[in-house]
């Protein structure tokens, strides 16, 4: 079963056995999925490589991939809006790896039952140990079992805007002789 931090509701969970092996078989992982319904109805599907670094044709290939199955299933009743996604770097935390792999970095955590009196935790994530995520709050560091999880995302800070952007320049995904020369206020050009 997809843990509901990844599908929360019966028809994500749904969906997202649907979707999965089709994302998977292409290299990719699903982050997350919801189906939101108000004025329109938006399936929104947030995926991801193993290693990170996901970009436009990858979303666009997801995309084509994903259209096809779900015609064929036709879980969905409405007509609705797809929208594939890179996680961000805000990105929710879905998997227990994900705890793991921004071990260091400030993140907001949401659980189903109170815990200690409050449901709200937000600190620095310190690991994993076994099923659980380490988190180190004012009170020191937590246990909180992954299956307790509502809602989990890192928190954007500047620590996390250079790292992303270091580890995108590492993999090449971002080139800055791409960018032009920015003139600031108050220079002259020659």
């Amino acid at each position: 079963m997809i843990n509901k931090l990844i599908a929360k509701a019966a028809i994500d969970q749904r969906l997202a056995e649907i979707i999965s092996p089709v994302i998977e078989d292409m290299g990719f992982e699903l982050v997350r999925i919801r189906l939101m319904s108000g004025k329109e109805t938006t399936l929104q599907v947030m995926a991801d490589r193993p290693d990170g670094g996901i970009n436009v044709d990858d979303c666009s290939d997801i995309s084509t991939a994903i259209s096809a199955i779900l015609d064929v299933e036709d879980p969905i009743l409405d007509a609705y809006n797809l929208e594939v996604s890179s996680p961000g770097i805000d990105r929710p935390l879905t998997r227990l790896k994900d705890f793991d792999m921004f071990e260091g970095y400030e993140a907001k955590v949401e659980t189903e039952e109170l815990i200690d009196g409050r449901r709200r935790f937000k600190g620095e994530l310190a690991g994993i140990e076994g099923n659980e995520i380490l988190i180190n709050v004012e009170e020191g560091t937590i246990g909180l079992e992954l299956e307790w999880l509502t809602e989990a995302k890192l928190v954007l800070t500047d620590e996390l805007i250079k790292e992303m952007l270091r580890q995108r320049k590492a993999s090449g995904a971002l080139n800055e002789d791409n960018f032009d020369d920015i003139e600031t206020e108050g220079s002259e050009e020659e």
